[in-house]
């Protein structure tokens, strides 16, 4: 049988799909939980009964401990992921890290239907978005470093899968608002649609190992789940004496195909022999993308969906899908298309000085939608009254804002030699996670400011 010189080819996009998934399953957890604001805050929209009049209970800000809750665990995490990656397998990382995502899913579901006091509501939901994005930032940090092992359009495609994970709650809360179910019921089914998500998540990792073409670039026999690394480090040791044996279970039956691969583990270990830069040159090298992305995300965290989720609609006939199609549907789209365009268009250049000044630029959105129709408020006056005007707004947030993002992370390891281009994706994910925080913790003074 004549042998392959090429590396095999993703049969169906098979592998493609999956990461697609695997992207859309990583942002799942903030999605929905940010999504479904306005039923948390209806769970807690408590009112007291004094004197026939009825006063409004305690104001729990839940859209900002939500995003700073969600966000620091990102920042931790990632963190403590760097240190895992070396000391817990791949397979434990990810795989578990989904499974008790899903059983946080089924709590929540399950806490539709259990009658609950606001106080101990709050604080239970706060735990469970604090646990749920703890195991989601291992998660993403996880997949990062696996899709880095496929060709370059596969992180696209994992990137443009976490782009419609916004979109995917959006259209979900949607079906829940507009179906004649009660509330309740609606809100049920809308937290099985994300546990549902996670579970085919899961089943896509699983399945990869399974796939000659992800079994090729990952490294990883029949034995992926179970942690083969140490199969992989004696297939190595064996290319570096001139004999890289495989038996049938490593599918290793072809010569040629044998000669393929030890040409790409000879580069790798010629790779691995450059020494590399330290972490402190490669970010002096790559800090004005960290600054753009730690920027872009600060803006951004800093009214969506603090301030966004509070602004009312003129016109109350479609008062309970305002948010959900203005604010949350119009965002992810938004974000998403910007991620996209960034295939096609990359202005400017990433040694242009116009690229920080128009990532600065993106701060005049948070005077302009703190002075949209926010309700309720204290200090500052509405001047944009129109839904129209907060969408348009909206619109021109979210694609400056996905594209951005997009186009920082790409040109970052380009500043960078292809050695050290992991560093420079490690330090980006950090500042990209600070970024996250930043904007997260600036959303508390800014909607009191309002």
């Amino acid at each position: 049988m004549k042998g392959r010189t090429n590396p095999p080819v993703d049969r169906g996009y098979l592998v493609g799909i999956a990461f697609f998934i695997l992207g859309l399953g990583t942002l799942l957890p903030w999605n929905f939980f940010m999504t479904a604001s306005l039923y948390f805050q209806g769970r807690l929209n408590t009112r007291e009964w004094r004197n026939g009049t009825a006063v409004v209970g305690k104001n729990y800000y839940f859209n900002n401990w939500m995003t700073l809750l969600s966000q620091l665990p990102l920042l931790l995490f990632t963190l403590l992921n760097s240190i895992l990656y070396q000391r817990i397998s791949e397979a434990i990382r990810i795989a578990g890290s989904l499974v008790f995502i899903l059983l946080f899913f089924i709590f929540t579901a399950v806490l539709v239907k259990v009658p609950m006091d606001a106080d101990r509501f709050f604080s239970v939901t706060m735990a469970t978005i604090w646990f749920i994005n703890s195991f989601g930032a291992v998660l993403q940090g996880s997949l990062f470093g696996l899709v880095g092992l496929l060709p370059q359009k596969y992180s696209a495609i994992f990137m443009s899968g976490q782009g419609l994970a916004g979109t995917f709650a959006a259209v979900a809360m949607l079906l829940a608002i507009g179906s004649d179910a009660g509330s309740e019921t609606a809100a049920l089914g809308y937290f099985i649609t994300p546990c549902v998500g996670t579970l085919v998540t899961l089943i896509s990792y699983l399945l990869l190992p399974h796939l000659e073409f992800g079994q090729f670039y990952l490294g990883k026999s029949s034995n992926y789940e179970a942690g083969a690394s140490d199969e992989l480090l004696k297939e190595k040791g064996n290319v570096q004496n001139g004999h890289a044996n495989g038996g049938p279970a490593e599918g290793q039956k072809d010569a040629e195909a044998d000669g393929t691969k030890v040409a790409f583990l000879s580069m790798e270990q010629e790779e691995r022999g450059q020494s590399k830069a330290s972490v402190i040159e490669v970010f002096k090298k790559i800090w004005v993308m960290a600054f753009c992305v730690t920027f872009v995300f600060t803006v951004t965290l800093s009214v969506f969906p603090a301030v966004t989720a509070d602004v009312k609609t003129i016109f109350h006939s479609w008062d309970r899908f305002f948010i959900a199609v203005c604010c949350f549907l119009t965002f992810n789209l938004g974000d998403w298309f910007g991620r996209t365009v960034t295939t096609f268009v990359r202005w400017p250049a990433k040694e242009s000085r116009l690229f920080p000044g128009l990532v600065v630029s993106r701060v005049l959105f948070v005077p302009l939608l703190m002075l949209c129709n926010v309700q309720s408020r204290a200090y500052l006056p509405v001047f944009f009254y129109h839904d129209a005007v907060f969408t348009v707004i909206m619109v021109l947030f979210s694609v400056s804002s996905g594209y951005f993002v997009c186009l920082s992370m790409s040109y970052a390891p380009q500043l960078v030699e292809p050695k050290d281009a992991e560093t420079a994706g490690a330090l980006m994910t950090f500042f990209l996670a600070l970024g996250l925080s930043l904007g997260a913790a600036l959303s508390f003074p800014l909607r009191a400011l309002v």
